[in-house]
């Protein structure tokens, strides 16, 4: 009988468009909750949507299950707050008009609604595209994450980054070129806004971004509720953007011939309040696409975990992204293995997922958590997170706002 329930629950949540499902009632029944990272978690738990908030969360006895509510049988299963891909690129070729191609849901659902991104930061895309994205899904005509994006990034003169040509990113020159940059780009629909502070303009070369020029986009993005986030390549990029008030550090950065990196950094940027995306499996991919033999990858890789252990040791705001998109390879298996390694906990890992981005992002009153009045973001994963990282991929249900995005159909 149960499984019975589920298909007709899965086939109904597939049909109804979230607008229509205002008093609709799902049930997702017999999971293992976390409700925050932290928290201890429910056994034998329920959680009751309605329409496309939580109403109520708790276990199986303290939550009567409605008359006539649909049930999603999660015996077995492992349930958080849905999951932030806080790095990410909507600008592939299925995607770049605005989902319109044959193919763009399926390509959202396979990128990340089947791994549990039910929020995502795209850090580098068209942004006519992206926004034009963005308004399909929140509309309903195409299924797939909530967005926030800062379009394309700009970079200092002589700085477009060597692997894009020959494309060129947009320099910016005076502070006066900054702030016009900053209010034509929010303007546009943009949330934030990205800065190479470090460009690396050959594959031995980056270009620093002036402190001044940094200064003048946080200023200027901050005054309009915008955030600014940078890709460093170097330590003296990490030190730009943090000299410059930059908000958000997109990737760890590369050590120099010797190994060395500034090791002040991680502190002063925990300090700053600034978070940090570290992207390793990047690193990985990237290395081995260039053709560096595996003891160095490995050593590459083993230096951008020393600094997400120095700078989450001592208490720095750290956000899960994978650079997907631009990177083909969809599964952030390993960047959570990565994560694991350098020292972070199953629950440290979830906050990144889900608290630490829903603060940031200033969507905490609405997101992050599973508790009443919240949206229904959830994720529904198989196996045991606690007890290896890899389920957190595993995921078997992934919903947004009450509505299921995956398996869409």
């Amino acid at each position: 009988m149960w499984r019975t329930v589920v298909s007709v629950a899965l086939a109904l949540l597939a049909l109804v468009p979230a607008a229509a499902a205002a008093e609709r009632e799902l049930a997702l029944v017999g999971g293992r909750i976390h409700t925050a990272p932290g928290a201890p978690p429910i056994a034998d738990g329920i959680i009751l949507v309605r329409g496309s908030v939580i109403a109520a969360v708790g276990t199986r006895q303290a939550v009567p299950l409605p008359e006539g509510a649909e049930v999603l049988d999660c015996t077995g299963l492992v349930l958080s707050a849905g999951f932030w891909n806080s790095h990410v690129h909507l600008g592939n070729w299925r995607l770049l008009l605005g989902g319109r191609l044959p193919g763009a849901e399926s390509e959202l659902r396979e990128m990340l609604s089947r791994y549990g991104f039910v929020h995502v930061l795209d850090t580098g895309s068209p942004l006519v595209s992206t926004t034009r994205l963005r308004e399909r899904i929140a509309t309903d005509v195409l299924v797939g994450p909530e967005i926030r994006t800062t379009g394309l990034g700009f970079v200092a003169p002589g700085g477009s980054p060597f692997y894009l040509k020959p494309f060129r990113l947009s320099a910016l020159a005076t502070a006066d070129e900054a702030r016009a940059a900053v209010r034509e780009q929010i303007d546009a629909g943009a949330d934030g806004i990205k800065l190479f502070t470090g460009g690396l303009a050959t594959p031995e070369s980056v270009v620093v971004m002036d402190v001044a020029i940094v200064r003048a986009v946080t200023e200027a993005a901050h005054a309009r509720g915008a955030f600014v986030v940078a890709h460093p390549s170097n330590s003296a990029g990490a030190r730009a953007a943090l000299d410059g008030g930059v908000d958000i550090l997109a990737h760890t950065f590369a050590a120099e011939r010797d190994g060395a990196w500034d090791r002040s950094l991680t502190e002063e940027m925990r300090k700053s309040g600034m978070a940090l995306v570290p992207t390793l499996k990047l690193w990985r991919y990237e290395l081995e696409r260039a053709g560096l033999p595996s003891e160095a990858v490995a050593g590459r890789i083993r230096v951008a975990q020393e600094q997400v252990r120095s700078f989450a040791a001592q208490g720095g705001q750290i956000l899960f992204g994978t650079d997907v998109g631009y990177m083909r390879d969809f599964d952030p298996t390993e960047e959570y293995v990565f994560l694991s390694e350098a020292g972070l906990g199953f629950a440290e890992i979830l906050a990144a997922l889900t608290t630490a981005p829903a603060e940031r992002f200033g969507a905490s009153s609405r997101s992050g958590r599973i508790a009443p009045g919240l949206d229904a973001d959830l994720v529904v994963m198989d196996g045991n997170p606690e007890q290896d990282v890899r389920a957190l991929a595993h995921v078997r249900y992934a919903l947004r706002r009450g509505q299921l995005v995956f398996p869409s159909e």
